[in-house]
């Protein structure tokens, strides 16, 4: 396994995470558990301990939500209503990789009076962020999806786009960007990306942050938002195969029994032994709990149809 891979995990005091541990992560990782347990905060706290880089919370916690806001000293206004910036942040928390990689965020001594964050500052904090380290979820815009095809450009691999994308939809001869509008030929046209659904804009989505993470992380949340059950089979094929390809630690999350069925049915079938599930939960006292489920452990619950959706 590669030395970048994250293989253990400490979280303290980060969203619904008091005081967490988990080990015995591999290549792929699918992460399952009930609605709102913390699947998309775990993924979280990966992606800041990563990163290290000034803004990532921003993006984390503002960005990547969308919301439209002004950055004050020590305030910001949220949809026209303003608060103190520490709101934002837990007082203080504490997130380990492997026994090494750290950080120590406490709000009073990270953020002070003088930390502006205006909405120029934005494509700053994504320049600044590594670029082999993708957090990707079902908002993907079209501006991020062209820097991310631009990569996948820069390693000559958009034929093998085209023909991912051409096993989905045969009406489909080829995918580009002109004039920075997503678009994906038909016949002799050039049809607008959106007309074709949400799932297939994920699909590509997907693929293009693969290659673009190449000996970096790739984290994608609800994986299978949008996709057709039927396409689950060949996308967890492309992900493995690439994956391994390029060196790319992948986390995902779903709630879907089908994925779930699906990524076990494609590992064994590869006969990729560097893929988890990762089922979160809480116990009786209401304790958020980790299991990690290696390759042998995890195909044979799902053979025996046990459920590891949760609990």
């Amino acid at each position: 396994m590669s030395d970048h891979f994250i293989k253990n995990i400490e979280i303290k005091n980060f969203k619904c995470f008091e005081d967490f541990k988990a080990e015995g992560f591999g290549r792929v990782n699918l992460i399952g558990g009930k609605n709102n347990v913390g699947k998309t905060a775990f993924m979280e706290a990966c992606y800041i301990c990563l990163q290290k880089t000034k803004g990532i919370l921003i993006q984390i916690f503002i960005i990547r939500n969308k919301r439209n806001y002004i950055h004050y000293d020590r305030h910001i206004e949220l949809d026209g209503v303003t608060k103190p910036l520490k709101e934002l942040f837990e007082q203080k928390f504490e997130i380990i990789i492997n026994q090494k990689k750290k950080i120590d965020f406490s709000f009073e001594n990270k953020i002070h009076s003088t930390d502006y964050i205006h909405r120029k500052d934005i494509e700053d904090i994504f320049e600044k962020a590594n670029s082999n380290i993708q957090f990707l979820d079902n908002g993907v815009t079209d501006e991020i999806l062209e820097k991310l095809y631009g990569i996948l450009q820069e390693e000559n691999r958009e034929d093998i786009l085209d023909q991912y994308i051409h096993e989905i939809d045969s009406s489909i001869k080829k995918f580009k960007f002109i004039q920075s509008i997503p678009k994906l030929q038909v016949n002799d046209t050039y049809i607008h990306l959106s007309n074709f659904g949400d799932g297939l804009k994920t699909y590509i989505s997907i693929i293009c942050s693969i290659f673009s993470c190449k000996n970096g992380q790739l984290f994608i949340d609800e994986i299978d938002n949008g996709i057709h059950y039927t396409k689950l089979d060949r996308l967890w094929e492309i992900i493995l195969t690439i994956s391994k390809e390029q060196n790319v630690q992948v986390f995902a999350t779903t709630h879907s029994k089908e994925c779930i069925e699906s990524y076990a049915r494609v590992a064994k079938k590869l006969e990729d032994e560097e893929i988890t599930f990762f089922k979160l939960g809480r116990n009786d006292e209401g304790k958020l709990k980790g299991m990690v489920y290696p390759y042998d452990w995890f195909i044979d619950s799902i053979e025996q149809e046990e459920e590891v959706r949760g609990w």
